[in-house]
């Protein structure tokens, strides 16, 4: 079993590999490119489609805006919730630009909670806008578990989890300050994510940042919501633009 996960880690490695050096090739100049098999899941000018708290979600020159204010005074986090299906193997990519401390992400295979309004279970590509200090940027990147099994691969790993077991760490797609570098916090960033089967790819401005291999059969989601977050606590801004889905 050891080998076949080492073989099966090298395997996803190589494809993450090629997959980053081909979007670091390209830069740029790939977001609106030709995108055979993506279709826009936002039109740019309402959030027809999606369902959230009108108190924090609107759109503005062409972005969906999640807006926590003082007055608000959000207790849980909220999420702005894709009413289109229930993904299971697909691509996403989407823009974002994020207020400093701001704290959101991208959620996927996701279910929403019977108990409390707009919230979601789930894995998400996590971001925040944490300026680059002694410790960096925080979170941006990392496969966390919303109201789960919490962080599943942090920056730069390549993890695996087994049925009841913690995530292991079985190779490396970077340095986790040498992918900080390719975050720009107060710019926009392109998220891609690549989720097939149990292998869930997280790549940022043509950067693998982490791969994971859930093997988890009780804890996984194969299918599930897709949703964007703002996060409870301080005041912050996430604008997201260009939401580009491929099944």
């Amino acid at each position: 079993m050891k080998a076949k996960l080492q073989t099966l880690a090298l395997m996803v490695l190589g494809v993450s590999l090629s997959i980053s050096s081909v979007t670091k090739a390209e830069g740029q100049a790939a977001v609106g490119a030709d995108e055979p098999g993506f279709a826009s899941i936002f039109d740019g000018k309402t959030l027809q489609g999606w369902d959230g708290d009108s108190r924090i979600w609107k759109v503005e020159n062409g972005t969906i805006v999640g807006e926590v204010t003082p007055e608000l005074n959000l207790k849980t986090n909220s999420f702005l919730i894709w009413r289109g299906g229930t993904p299971g193997d697909f691509e996403l990519k989407a823009e974002y630009r994020i207020s400093p401390k701001g704290n959101s992400g991208i959620q996927y295979r996701s279910i929403e909670l019977p108990d409390i309004r707009y919230a979601m279970k789930g894995y998400q590509a996590d971001i925040d806008g944490e300026d680059r200090n002694e410790n960096g940027v925080r979170y941006t990147g990392q496969n966390y578990e919303e109201r789960g099994r919490g962080f599943l691969a942090w920056r730069g790993q390549l993890a695996h989890i087994d049925t009841g077991q913690k995530p292991v760490v079985l190779g490396s797609v970077g340095g986790n300050k040498e992918l900080e570098e390719y975050i720009k916090n107060g710019d926009w960033n392109e998220f891609h994510l690549i989720v097939r089967g149990t292998t869930l790819i997280h790549i940022l401005n043509g950067h693998v940042m982490c791969v994971l291999l859930d093997d988890d059969a009780v804890n996984r989601k194969l299918v599930g919501l897709l949703g964007i977050q703002v996060h409870a606590g301080p005041p912050m801004k996430i604008e997201f633009r260009k939401v580009r889905l491929k099944l």
